[in-house]
């Protein structure tokens, strides 16, 4: 039954076109070169990767001897709205199948002096790699598929966001190296946070504040411009990946000296907040609450996380809930009531006094104004 019920989430989500974001070439190709050494007689798999519409494949085909890949296999979920409709090596698949192409040779098997994608085709279609039509619909997390994942050595794509806890769940517990897209918010989600604060997971080398344009099918009416004939949209995405990076090693230059009006702390939390990662205090050893863009610069060896602000546990949290806020009211600047409890706050970074803009709590009885703040990583100095 659960297995249908996420076929079912899987299809709905293609149908809402939520999930059929194009990763353009450029950014494959920007991300991926600090890689080139790991790749080295790996098998690299991408699951969720229709071969002549991925970038992803492209990426690994044109550069696999380069790269010296062991293999190269990519797997396309049925439902695919483009699926099969770029090259003609398809015409011989009836409908819309889910299918696998393995690659493990590319020569210029036509002799035109370069090695690209119609090279690929040629090898296919002369049985050098192979291109087989899946039993099952292609989704990650069928049975072949997962058999597949089982084969890599690492996994290389961008998957459905909505199904990210799920994409993840399966990496780990196959423990599979990977490099994958993800959109910004997945880091804050608790299963995903956990794996970063255990060291099982990190950010990869492109800047967390420099978003992505992906591509969108040719039929989605939501886009906000069009290059090289194709439409994009800016998304809120960011690397993610458990291989081990330089940047992870380079450490926070800290120059700012602590003082208690500078680094006030939160009403319920024993941390400071600091609103910039530049302006971590060099000479402060208790809890700080950091911007989540911190993680970009986080290096394991110079901090420890401790957890999360963000309507959190005081597991989630790390440190201790010392106050809620029940008894309080939500406030529009002009002081008229939203109508909602200040118990929303409970489990966010809240700081005494009204906010500068936007809403904040108030309490009648002790005439008492707090607001929250943007979610915080709690970190301390090693």
């Amino acid at each position: 039954m659960a297995k249908t019920t996420g076929n079912a989430r899987l299809q709905q989500a293609r149908r809402n076109k939520k999930d059929e974001f194009y990763t353009q070439l450029s950014d494959i190709e920007e991300e991926l070169k600090h890689y080139r050494d790991f790749f080295n007689g790996k098998t690299v798999f991408c699951n969720c990767d229709d071969p002549y519409e991925s970038n992803f494949f492209k990426y690994f085909a044109l550069n696999f001897n380069a790269l010296g890949l062991k293999k190269l296999i990519a797997t396309c979920y049925s439902a695919s709205p483009v699926m099969g409709l770029e090259l003609p090596l398809f015409d011989r698949m009836n409908g819309k199948k889910a299918y696998k192409i393995e690659i493990t040779e590319v020569i210029d098997a036509n002799n035109d002096g370069a090695v690209d994608l119609s090279d690929v085709e040629y090898l296919i279609k002369n049985g050098k790699n192979t291109l087989i039509v899946l039993e099952e619909n292609g989704d990650f997390r069928s049975a072949e598929c997962v058999e597949l994942l089982k084969q890599a050595d690492v996994v290389v794509t961008n998957p459905p966001f909505s199904l990210f806890r799920e994409y993840v769940a399966q990496l780990i517990e196959y423990n599979k190296k990977f490099i994958i897209i993800g959109n910004k918010n997945s880091i804050t989600y608790k299963e995903i946070f956990k794996l970063i604060k255990e060291n099982r997971l990190w950010l990869g080398y492109r800047n967390i504040n420099k978003d992505m344009w992906l591509m969108l099918p040719d039929d989605e009416q939501n886009f906000e411009k069009i290059e090289n004939g194709k439409k994009i949209k800016h998304i809120m995405a960011c690397w993610l990946t458990n291989i081990e990076t330089t940047k992870r090693c380079e450490e926070v230059i800290l120059y700012k000296k602590y003082t208690p009006e500078e680094y006030p702390k939160y009403d319920n939390y024993d941390a400071i907040n600091v609103d910039k990662v530049a302006d971590i205090p060099v000479d402060y050893d208790g809890a700080i609450g950091v911007p989540i863009t911190f993680l970009d610069k986080y290096n394991p060896n110079q901090f420890e996380i401790l957890g999360l602000l963000q309507s959190s546990t005081d597991e989630q949290a790390g440190i201790p809930n010392l106050r809620y806020y029940n008894d309080f009211k939500e406030m529009r600047q002009d002081m008229t009531y939203t109508g909602s409890s200040g118990g929303k706050a409970n489990g966010n970074p809240v700081m005494k006094g009204k906010s500068k803009k936007g809403n904040f709590l108030y309490n009648s009885m002790t005439e008492e104004y707090v607001h929250s703040v943007y979610a915080r990583v709690v970190i301390r100095k090693k």
